[in-house]
């Protein structure tokens, strides 16, 4: 597990922000990184930028963001913010608790 907080962006122009809060090098952990970074993957096209945090390296960021369970993610961007406590293996919930769009579906050509 990478326990250093510096950002990774997949897309220079990213639309949206998240800080992902994790305790350590744990099956629990890895799993919430693993799944924001799928499901960021399959709902933001126009690319995220990700920072992870290790609250047992860094614990004055972690009382700094009143963070007092893990993991948890922070929507920094766009407004408003909003926290997600859980490895966000129910994507479907974890979309919807964190304000994210519908997954983009391949369009269709009518027929006719």
């Amino acid at each position: 597990m990478r326990g250093d907080n510096e950002p990774r962006v997949c897309d220079r122009q990213a639309t949206h922000s998240f800080t992902l809060f994790v305790a350590g090098a744990s099956e629990r952990s890895d799993a919430a990184r693993v799944n924001l970074r799928a499901l960021c993957e399959s709902r933001l096209a126009d690319g995220f930028e990700l920072t992870v945090i290790d609250v047992v390296q860094r614990p004055e960021l972690a009382e700094e963001h009143h963070i007092l369970a893990t993991p948890t993610v922070i929507k920094v961007s766009p407004s408003p913010q909003r926290r997600v406590i859980g490895d966000l293996s129910d994507q479907g919930r974890a979309a919807l608790a964190l304000g994210l769009p519908a997954p983009d579906v391949p369009s269709r050509k009518r027929q006719g």
